[in-house]
């Protein structure tokens, strides 16, 4: 079975056209390589029911296994992604959010001024990275050895998540 992804770029000037979305890039070029299928990408504004609705048709009709958000997880008043997740998610995963904090802070203070959230709609995984293209490829590092374990066990594939178990030292 395909591992099926989607991916949501939130940011004002990225969906007027006035940049390019090199993090939303960035993340599809890094999961296409760990042969994840891109079923859905856009670009939306930093507002709360536009990321909500988007998320929302994306855990129920679009059935993507997994959901990375790029951007408005800062301290702006415009950065609502982990609010309208929130709204979404039906169970919260700070595990993963705080994983990629303290890798994050290894390299700046600033990493502790993220509010990235994760967790699971229905059988959705949902993440919230950064919106930076650095900060894209130093998260998604942090949590792809996890991945298709955390899918796997989503989708009660008891099989297939011993297979892709993350392997320890010790096991």
């Amino acid at each position: 079975m395909d591992y099926r992804f989607s991916v949501l770029t939130v940011s004002d000037r990225r969906s007027k056209n006035e940049s390019e979305d090199l993090s939303g890039k960035k993340i599809i070029e890094i999961m296409e390589k760990l042969n994840y299928k891109l079923i859905n990408y856009k670009v939306v504004p930093d507002e709360e029911d536009d990321i909500f609705n988007t998320l929302n048709v994306w855990c129920n009709e679009d059935k993507s296994d997994l959901i990375l958000t790029t951007g408005g997880t800062g301290f702006s008043k415009r950065d609502v992604t982990p609010e309208a997740t929130l709204r979404v998610i039906e169970k919260n995963c700070p595990g993963i959010s705080e994983a990629m904090r303290r890798k994050s802070m290894e390299k700046t203070p600033y990493a502790m001024l993220s509010r990235q959230v994760a967790g699971i709609c229905k059988n959705t995984l949902i993440i919230n990275l950064p919106g930076s293209v650095k900060a894209v490829e130093e998260n998604i590092e942090v949590v792809v050895p996890i991945l298709f374990h955390a899918i796997d066990l989503i989708r009660d594939d008891k099989e297939k998540s011993q297979d892709h178990k993350f392997k320890t030292k010790d096991s």
